[in-house]
């Protein structure tokens, strides 16, 4: 493979992490089809609680991790990110609010009682309110946690790291960014330096 070939090919891998890096909850494909199988309420062994849920309006992935339970909430029919929204979770006869973060773009629950709650063992139904503008709805999805989930630190320790499990997404997306650009200029460089040598030899 020649060195333009090579960097090429490594400014294409770059790019797709960045966009892979970009994608929410609810990812469609070139024919605007939902790219999630059916909704999860269970996680894989030794990961994080996690659930999906959708309805006719909304969908949204959320996550029990860094001492909140935490949202992101995007549009059905578009995959549109839903932001700025009222949202409240109620499970087990407990409700709380979960106000937006404009920094990471997710609502999140740290309200103390649901996330004891929701960090002990056991299959937890929950039911979210989901209130844009005009328009309202419910949507709901049981959060399995397993033992060993309830035992993990994140599960169940209030603003232990806020929001960096959260900044992951956009982490990410920054390094794919920065990689990129690195790949582009390493391209102009090497462009530059053929260039020259192009013009050495046609004087000589």
């Amino acid at each position: 493979m020649t060195s333009l070939s090579l960097l090429r090919a490594l400014g294409a891998a770059a790019l797709a992490v960045s966009l892979g890096a970009a994608a929410g909850p609810g990812a469609h494909g070139p024919n605007g089809e939902h790219l999630d199988g059916p909704a999860a309420t269970t996680a894989p062994a030794g990961s994080r609680p996690r659930i999906e849920a959708r309805s006719e309006q909304f969908e949204l992935v959320a996550t029990l991790a860094g001492g909140e339970f935490s949202m992101l909430i995007d549009r059905f029919a578009t995959n549109e990110p839903v932001l700025k929204a009222q949202v409240e979770i109620e499970s087990g006869g407990l409700k709380a609010k979960a106000p937006f973060h404009d920094d990471i773009g997710d609502y999140a629950v740290a309200d103390g009682a649901i996330l004891k709650l929701l960090g002990k063992p056991g299959d937890h139904a929950i039911v979210i309110t989901v209130i844009h503008g005009n328009e309202s709805d419910l949507l709901d999805a049981t959060l399995k946690v397993t033992a060993e989930q309830a035992q993990a630190p994140h599960a169940h320790e209030p603003g232990d790291d806020h929001g960096h499990d959260h900044a992951s997404g956009s982490r990410k997306l920054w390094t794919g960014m920065g990689v990129t650009a690195a790949v582009l200029i390493a391209v102009a460089a090497w462009r530059r330096r053929s260039g020259a040598k192009t013009g050495t030899g046609g004087q000589a």
